[in-house]
């Protein structure tokens, strides 16, 4: 597969979400080529960038005619927006817009590639996101779902700033991440290889059970190749700052599969479950940790959770 758009030449060309700029022809090779355009749907899309902490970050938004409420969707590590497809559909057939951004360094925002300097930016990032929502006017409740990474700042924000934030719908956490796994390991190697090297080269594995998917993500043209060593510093910092947050009531849904061998969600769901009000959890035993692009019977499965609990929580 070949992709017909050059993220930088695209990025350049974005203005404000609110503009509501005509999508250009490479704004619609993007989205084809991660099948985002949804053709049949009654939808209004577009794309657009903010600035914040000196990158140019990239976002979008779905809007569908009746929308209801809003789902602020936020990417996991080595991820983008254009892997999000199916979550972004769940969505909508539950009458949500949907927004969402490529974290810095990410997908086709600026930065250096899957680098941060520290965690602090993607709650800068995350507000960011929150005043271009409020540009456009997105309707309310607004839900907050983040997947690993992404979960990582759902979590800091509503344990930090939780009580004040605009957002106070549901919070969905797919896989989320507090502790990698093997985190020991990880931190003596990176104390190791500091001093040397800025990064490794990036392992891919075999995260989905969808046979596909991996071959995708191979041949994804904004996929980093390499491990930052200054990434894996900043999140050494982000987890102690965040096992020492203070505690919410809000009651997240959480679905975590079994046979994920990327964060660890034993000790992750102990500290969730401290940290919140009677989380609610769904466990599955086979899934991977890329739940966003697992088989269809597994993302039925979760879906089928997320939307019946927050049916019942709107009536």
């Amino acid at each position: 597969m070949s992709a017909t758009f050059d993220p930088d030449h695209l990025r350049a060309s974005l203005r404000p979400l609110a503009d509501w700029q005509p999508l250009s022809e490479e704004a619609l090779a993007y989205q084809h080529f991660y099948r985002l355009d949804f053709a049949g749907r009654n939808v209004r899309s577009g794309l657009g960038r903010f600035a914040v902490d000196g990158y140019e970050v990239v976002s979008q938004v779905w809007w569908p005619e009746r929308a209801k409420a809003t789902l602020f969707l936020f990417h996991g590590f080595y991820d983008h927006t254009g892997l999000y497809r199916h979550v972004i559909e769940w969505a909508m057939d539950q009458n949500f817009a949907v927004i969402a951004c490529d974290l810095p360094g990410h997908g086709l925002s600026s930065g250096e590639r899957a680098s941060i300097k520290d965690f602090t930016e993607y709650q800068d990032t995350l507000q960011g996101l929150f005043t271009e929502a409020q540009s456009l006017d997105l309707p309310q409740p607004w839900h907050l779902c983040g997947q690993s990474t992404g979960g990582a700042i759902v979590i800091d924000h509503v344990l930090n700033h939780g009580a004040d934030s605009p957002a106070q719908g549901q919070v969905i956490l797919l896989s989320p991440l507090v502790r990698p796994r093997a985190w020991g390991w990880s931190q003596l190697s990176y104390h190791l290889l500091r001093p040397f090297v800025k990064g490794i080269a990036r392992r891919f594995s075999e995260n989905s059970n969808d046979p596909d998917f991996l071959p995708f993500l191979q041949a994804d043209p904004l996929q980093s190749l390499r491990l930052p060593t200054a990434w894996v510093g900043a999140l050494a910092r982000w987890i102690k700052r965040i096992e020492a947050a203070p505690y919410s009531m809000r009651r997240p849904l959480i679905v975590q599969g079994q046979a994920d061998m990327t964060v660890d969600w034993e000790h992750n769901l102990e500290v969730l479950r401290g940290k919140f009000d009677r989380p609610q959890v769904l466990m599955l035993p086979e899934a991977r940790h890329h739940l966003a692009n697992e088989t269809l019977a597994l993302r039925r499965e979760y879906f089928g959770f997320l939307t019946k609990r927050i049916k019942g929580r709107n009536l």
